[in-house]
């Protein structure tokens, strides 16, 4: 262990001028380029934006299991290929990952950005598996149908639990939401009514539709189990959010689990998940890496008897 502490710690000193321009950039920085393939900028949809990196080991099979990743950015900045990071350590654990973009303010408002996540599920769930559901044309990528994972941070954790919650952006596609596998969502805004700021009131619309936009209005029975990861001194968004949702998932009778870790941010919870440094923040890779096996195995596993 301190061997392993010892080279993290000089991997961040031999980078330090991007770490402390680009904390973020940084990470990426850190990631080593071997080991991955990468399909880039397939498009899931028609508008500009509605794009999806493909991850997959450089050799070997296809993994079974798939994740789709969405990134945060308070709904107007950031991009997919600032996460290659979070693909490779989730690629390294045995899954493929689609990260994806999606339209943001101010070019779009709400609900755009939930109905590219919406499409950028469908089409995980179409694209990814193999068989004759694919369709004519449809090649597939081997993944089991059974084992796709929905996964964001900040804005990209609300993208992806509204789009699975409110079923009217995956009946648009036609898509059963509760057939994922499960959701990883870090540091989300799942009940921020009212709506505060200038700026967040326009991203979000006139105030009386302001109750569709909280992921806590949509709790429901049959919800796809979730785990919620949050640090206790995020200020950005505060951890009552996971803390309330996953209370009113279980009162449904749903599966939920929150873990809150001491002395991280709202940003560097994201570093928590590089293959090289994360560990010195945060065990979130291990608690994600634990979920999402379990449910692999509670969903393969043959029935009792």
């Amino acid at each position: 262990m301190a061997s392993r502490v010892l080279k993290a710690i000089g991997e961040i000193a031999r980078h330090w001028p991007v770490v402390r321009r680009d904390p973020l950039g940084a990470l990426d920085v850190l990631t080593p380029s071997d080991g991955v393939r990468c399909i880039a900028d397939i498009e899931y949809g028609q508008h500009g934006g509605q794009r999806l990196d493909l991850y997959f080991p450089r050799n070997g099979p296809s993994p079974a299991s798939a994740v789709v990743f969405f990134h945060g950015g308070r709904w107007s900045y950031g991009r997919k290929d600032e996460y290659r990071f979070v693909a490779h350590a989730l690629v390294a654990r045995g899954h493929a990952v689609a990260v994806c973009d999606y339209r943001k303010y101010p070019a779009v408002r709400f609900p755009s950005f939930v109905e590219d996540g919406a499409a950028a599920i469908a089409w995980a769930m179409r694209h990814l598996p193999n068989g004759p559901a694919d369709g004519p044309g449809r090649s597939g990528h081997g993944v089991d149908p059974r084992l796709i994972f929905l996964m964001g941070h900040s804005a990209g954790a609300h993208i992806a639990a509204l789009a699975t919650m409110d079923r009217r952006y995956s009946a648009v596609h036609g898509i059963e939401p509760d057939d994922v596998a499960g959701l990883v969502l870090m540091s989300g805004p799942f009940d921020f009514f009212p709506i505060k700021g200038e700026e967040l009131r326009d991203i979000f619309g006139p105030a009386e539709n302001h109750a569709e936009t909280q992921p806590l209005r949509f709790v429901r029975r049959g919800l796809p189990p979730m785990l919620l990861l949050h640090g206790r001194r995020d200020r950005t968004v505060r951890p009552r959010s996971s803390a309330m949702l996953a209370s009113a998932i279980r009162e449904n009778g749903g599966e939920a689990r929150v873990i809150f870790y001491d002395f991280v941010t709202h940003t560097n919870i994201l570093a928590a998940l590089s293959d090289r440094i994360g560990f010195l923040v945060a065990p979130a890779l291990e608690d994600i890496g634990a979920f999402l096996q379990r449910r692999i195995a509670e969903i393969t596993s043959p029935p009792a008897g």
